[in-house]
This record gives structure tokens, sequence and C-alpha cells, in this order.
């Protein structure tokens, strides 16, 4: 998955990955949320989720302990990080900075 993962990050808009796990309660909650993000944004961004239980070799090497933890990639850089619950608002008024 690395290679097909630094191809998704390298591109020349903001890529939010959402490292998160099909038991986490939080990440249940993200899910409307990041529907929203993405509907509001459209094709100025990118969402991509990424199962820590199925992905632990990359959820490893970015250091995710907990979930849901967020990273927000431009041009292969990582330009952001967070976890936890994050308001739609937030993420949009986010994301649209590195637009």
């Amino acid at each position: 998955m690395q290679s097909s993962f630094k191809d998704i990050i390298n591109v020349n808009k903001p890529v939010l990955i959402d490292f998160y796990a099909d038991w986490c309660g939080p990440c249940q909650t993200m899910m409307p949320i990041l529907t929203e993000v993405k509907e509001s944004l459209g094709e100025h961004i990118n969402i991509i989720k990424i199962n820590v239980d199925k992905n632990k070799e990359l959820a490893s090497k970015f250091q995710v302990r907990g979930v849901p933890t967020f990273m927000v990639f431009k041009n292969g850089a990582s330009v952001w990080r967070g976890s936890g619950v994050v308001s739609k608002n937030d993420l949009i008024k986010l994301l649209k900075s590195y637009v």
C-alpha cells in the first residue's frame, strides 16, 4: 500500500487522511461529518479513510496511537495533524487554508 499511499498524498491539493477503526465510536461520529466536508469542498480536496487494523504498517509509520487521527498532506508533505472528533466547520476552514 505504501507506494500507492505516496501517489495519493503527492498531489497539489489538500488530502485529508482519516486513520480510523470500525470499533471506534468517535470514528463513527466523524463519518457523516467527513461526508459533509467532501460535499462542501468537492474536487478541491481528497479524503482518504485508512483502517488502522487493516493497515498496521502505515499506522505505525505515522505513529498513529489513537483513532480517529487525521493528517492533511499537500504535495506529499504533512501540513497538519489532529485527533479526536473535529467539527465540520473547523475541518472546512482548515482545508480551505491549504487549497
